[in-house]
């Protein structure tokens, strides 16, 4: 389908550039949003003459976002979620959840300017795109711990789930000798393991 865009679209073009997309992004995105026109006659006319107008109003909205984006660039939030000792979460983060702690936080937004590909499912750092106007986007950061504890170790640099992996091969290896090193098997468990005695030696020593 031809439409005319009335904004600047990501990958398709500027306002006034006349592209082919497929039928349903245009009709379940593009056209309901205002961000397109169809490109028939009337409506080619129709924006030509509307045209001054339409980038004027696109300036003064992108000299807000502008304004706002000094506020919102670089922010950074915490979402307490459980999840699994691999770091799966039960459930995922989704965008509403991202822009409901960052309007929280003082910041102003609308679910539909995050842009997040699919909804978070680990524990994590992630750094997360926010358009605040077709031309103006920033990034901010998403800590996703378990605990107030656990995401000031991540902010730290610290990958909880590699050191809950190493805690718990810690606590196997001491189910068997508290003072053994990990990996090193002790007790009963190397008992088992230690090779059954040669009879023919046993008796040239004496032990048989």
């Amino acid at each position: 389908m031809e439409i005319i865009l009335l904004e600047r679209v990501e990958k398709l073009g500027a306002i006034g550039d006349v592209v082919n997309v497929k039928p349903g992004f245009a009709r379940n995105f593009l056209l309901p949003r205002g961000k397109a026109l169809r490109a028939s006659e009337s409506n080619r006319k129709k924006f030509e003459a509307d045209r001054s107008r339409i980038e004027a109003d696109n300036a003064k909205r992108r000299d807000i976002a502008r304004a706002e984006a000094k506020d919102v660039d670089g922010a950074s939030v915490i979402l307490i979620r459980q999840a699994s000792n691999t770091g799966q979460l039960y459930g995922s983060v989704a965008a509403r959840d991202l822009a409901e702690a960052l309007v929280a936080g003082g910041h102003k937004l609308l679910k539909n300017q995050i842009i997040l590909d699919r909804p978070i499912k680990a524990l994590g750092v992630y750094d997360v795109k926010v358009a605040l106007h077709p031309e103006v986007s920033v990034m901010v950061k998403v800590n996703i711990a378990r605990s107030p504890e656990e995401a000031e170790l991540q902010a730290k640099g610290v990958d909880i789930t590699a050191d809950m992996f190493e805690r718990e091969e810690a606590g196997f290896t001491e189910a068997f000798d508290p003072n053994a090193e990990p990996g090193v098997p002790t007790g009963d468990v190397a008992a088992d393991a230690a090779p059954a005695a040669d009879p023919a030696q046993a008796e040239q020593t004496g032990e048989a």
